[in-house]
């Protein structure tokens, strides 16, 4: 870490950040100087502050609070180490760091210790998960009284429409696509294919696959922030939310993974086109754990207007062979890249649950080994199939209740989530769609 800092004299700020239940950076800003001792020491802040609610207050009645004296817990730098932050003005210094207790034990609230201790579960049977993820977005210009498409800064025109893997699209924004791809050079995090995709201004990137679940999160995370960031510094807003426009398709955080044994082999593949019982498994267990996980999934009020039929937003519980209208889909090509891609969550959830709960799901098929109901055919919604929660509210008593979801998630977890999730939904309820528009467009 020192010597990212020796080989970036330039640096002149460094923050400190970890990563709330809702996915927002929480930390501190901090000189330089102080560098070597926050690499070394760590930092310390109450341990309620990665369990606020969207606004960033704290949870009445949550115990990390009042009645624990809202103690302090202790901040780690991750593996990640340093990184820059090139959407701000000032040269700055970005490290990660999760929540520890005093006495050394991971803070299970915290969302990056939830996705390691289930990758601890894939290890201790001799497995790894390889992950990358598909992140919608959307460019916004928010100046005025309604959402709009940004100008193009190449013509100066709107272009009122959405443009599926369209070039002119993407060349409209090229110097923002351009600064955007060397800004995730900088940071080590691996973005491919960029598109644009059916919604207004709306572009999707690919992060490369990689055997380390952690990293594929702290990608995402990362790329969130910097994606937002970077586009105020072009003069427009970008935006994960699910739903920011009622006639377009929403945002979706899609979700690609295999597993390798310790021989490095992929245990979905068995040569054959339709993959290995153990790939039938995994995927029973995250047809299994769909209902109990929706709130991860969709963890916001405004992620419920994303599920309309049609729009490319799953909510059958079933799994197809390359079949896009699925919740779950087994991609075709050679077997060796055997892999299962879930549909479900929205642009708007926090990384690290949502990989964790799909993660966790999968591991839980493999451990019954149950096959799942047959695969579907044609569009799925047109059939009769059972539905994952429908309403933010049932999603919340979903997850709270939900056999699956405690082979999962810490308790401690459940509850906090839970606590939070009924704290904004009644409080979201007090306001109307535009001021909500307004809280998520540059949170989440």
């Amino acid at each position: 870490m020192h010597d990212w800092l020796i080989e970036n004299p330039h640096i002149r700020t460094i923050r400190v950040a970890a990563s709330d239940l809702n996915g927002v950076a929480r930390g501190k800003r901090m000189p330089v100087r102080f560098a070597d001792k926050v690499s070394s020491e760590g930092t310390r802040f109450p341990m309620s502050v990665l369990n606020l609610d969207i606004w960033g207050e704290d949870i009445e009645g949550s115990p990390l609070v009042l009645e624990s004296g809202d103690r302090d817990g202790v901040l780690r730098p991750t593996e990640r180490g340093f990184m820059p932050m090139p959407w701000l003005d000032t040269p700055s210094g970005l490290l990660p760091i999760w929540m520890y207790h005093e006495d050394g034990r991971p803070f299970m609230g915290d969302p990056r210790h939830a996705l390691a201790a289930v990758q601890k579960r894939f290890k201790d049977k001799g497995l790894t998960p390889v992950v990358a993820v598909e992140l919608e977005f959307f460019l916004i210009d928010d100046a005025g009284q309604r959402l709009r498409v940004p100008p193009s800064p190449r013509s100066g025109k709107r272009r009122i429409a959405g443009e599926i893997l369209s070039l002119r699209a993407l060349d409209q924004f090229d110097a923002f696509f351009s600064e955007l791809y060397d800004a995730c050079e900088a940071m080590d995090i691996p973005a491919d294919t960029s598109i644009s995709e059916a919604g207004l201004g709306q572009f999707e990137i690919n992060l490369m696959h990689g055997a380390d679940a952690l990293k594929a999160a702290d990608d995402a995370w990362l790329f969130k922030m910097l994606v937002k960031g970077l586009a105020r510094r072009h003069g427009f807003a970008a935006s994960f939310m699910a739903k920011p426009y009622t006639d377009y398709a929403g945002n979706g955080l899609h979700m690609h993974f295999s597993v390798l044994d310790e021989q490095g082999r992929n245990v979905f593949d068995d040569g054959s086109a339709t993959g290995s019982a153990m790939l039938r498994h995994a995927v029973q267990g995250c047809l299994a754990g769909m209902p109990g996980s929706t709130l991860i999934f969709t963890p916001h009020a405004n992620s419920y207007a994303r599920f309309v039929p049609g729009a490319h937003a799953p909510t059958g519980i079933a799994w197809a062979y390359e079949n896009r209208t699925a919740a779950i889909r087994i991609p075709s090509g050679p077997p060796a890249a055997r892999r299962i891609e879930h549909r479900l969550a929205g642009g708007d959830v926090n990384p690290y649950l949502s990989i964790a709960a799909v993660l966790g799901a999968a591991l839980n098929g493999i451990e019954d080994a149950i096959d799942p109901p047959a695969p579907i055919t044609g569009n799925a919604y047109e059939q009769d199939l059972p539905s994952v929660p429908m309403t933010w509210g049932a999603a919340i008593d979903a997850f709270e209740t939900d056999k699956q979801t405690e082979r999962i998630f810490d308790p401690e977890l459940i509850r906090n989530m839970v606590m939070t999730k009924r704290q904004e939904i009644r409080d979201m309820s007090e306001l109307s769609v535009e001021e909500q528009t307004e809280i998520y467009l540059d949170t989440v």
